[in-house]
């Protein structure tokens, strides 16, 4: 059931869990002042049990992340091999 806020006459706020289908308060249940529903934030998300998981992506491209190699500056083994041997042989 969601929370939704109030605030009283007098300013003070107040929050009160309802059906999504029961009609706004008029009244505070405690004061018996006259409110207005406020829009509010939301809870947001609530994330519940350990974390995530590489089996938590929609598509497969993040399939092998435990699996692959670290990754270098973009280059791959045999472009950095050539560029260190064409390097020696300048010397």
């Amino acid at each position: 059931m969601p929370t939704y806020e109030y605030k009283r006459e007098d300013g003070s706020v107040f929050e009160i869990t309802q059906s999504i289908n029961d009609d706004p308060l008029e009244t505070c249940p405690t004061t018996g002042q006259p409110v207005k529903r406020i829009i509010s934030g939301g809870g947001g998300v609530v994330y519940k049990g350990t974390g995530w998981y590489v089996t938590d992506y929609k598509n497969g491209a993040h399939k092998n992340i435990n699996n692959s190699e670290p990754k270098t500056s973009g280059k791959t083994d045999s472009t950095e091999s050539k560029a260190k041997d064409s390097k020696d042989s300048k010397e």
